[in-house]
């Protein structure tokens, strides 16, 4: 089975000349896993090139999958991600992967852009300071959760969890979602990846189909991001995912 002439055209345009050594070890894997994600998934979503690449690499972070990571990483800054980007994907899975598992990522991305001759660090991104923060950040995290519910979490918390409601208000949100170089929407499509590949996570999904809906990502747009996460997280967590959309959207 050869590669169809829509996956070819798709894979080369991120991949210019690079033929994996799979092709000869693992051909008819690879042939198929080709036409299914660079033709038949591409064709069923309408994420432009670059929003399609930021969330599947925000999955693979997830996913804890380095390798096909730096290959996706290499192949975004082809596609026109900008190196404030791609760095800013890596930062934005701080709060909801973990540094403990972030960590092998942010090195592999310095390692991509350094090949590339990118000089580190890249510019400060970030809009808060430690008295700003948590007022800041509340201000966005009530823009994406809504106000009503932000304020009914801190109501509801007891006494001796009412500094887990700070940390989510001026960390989670105060640190990272108040940042420049990539947008809110796209940071809760972001979001919406990686808690989706993450897998045990219904709950928090189903809040951020709420939260992408509050700052304007649709059904469609959030279905697109599902498709085209399919061939890299497999049936059971996209399955998941979509069950959380289908209860938000269609309920």
């Amino acid at each position: 089975m050869a590669n169809s002439e829509a996956a070819r055209r798709h894979h080369d345009e991120l991949f210019p000349g690079l033929e994996s050594a799979l092709t000869q070890t693992d051909p008819e894997l690879i042939e198929q896993f080709g036409n299914f994600a660079f033709g038949d998934v591409l064709a069923d979503s309408d994420l432009d090139v670059r929003t399609r690449l930021m969330v599947q690499l925000a999955s693979m972070i997830a996913c804890q999958a380095v390798t096909a990571f730096r290959v996706m990483a290499g192949a975004g800054l082809t596609a026109g991600l900008t190196p404030v980007e791609l760095k800013e994907i890596v930062y934005q899975a701080v709060p909801y992967v973990g540094m403990a598992k972030v960590l092998d990522f942010l090195h592999a991305a310095n390692e991509v852009l350094a090949e590339r001759g990118v000089q580190l660090p890249l510019p400060g991104q970030s809009t808060t300071t430690p008295p700003t923060r948590l007022e800041r950040g509340l201000a966005v995290q009530k823009q994406i959760v809504g106000g009503e519910r932000v304020d009914a979490m801190y109501a509801a918390a007891p006494d001796d969890e009412q500094h887990l409601q700070r940390y989510l208000s001026a960390n989670c949100f105060g640190d990272y979602l108040t940042r420049t170089g990539v947008d809110v929407p796209t940071r809760e499509l972001l979001t919406f990846a990686m808690l989706a590949s993450l897998g045990g996570c219904d709950a928090q999904v189903k809040g951020h189909v709420v939260g992408n809906l509050n700052v304007g990502n649709d059904r469609a747009r959030l279905l697109g991001v599902l498709t085209v996460l399919i061939p890299f997280i497999g049936y059971p967590r996209t399955l998941n995912a979509l069950q959380a959309l289908d209860e938000i959207t269609r309920g």
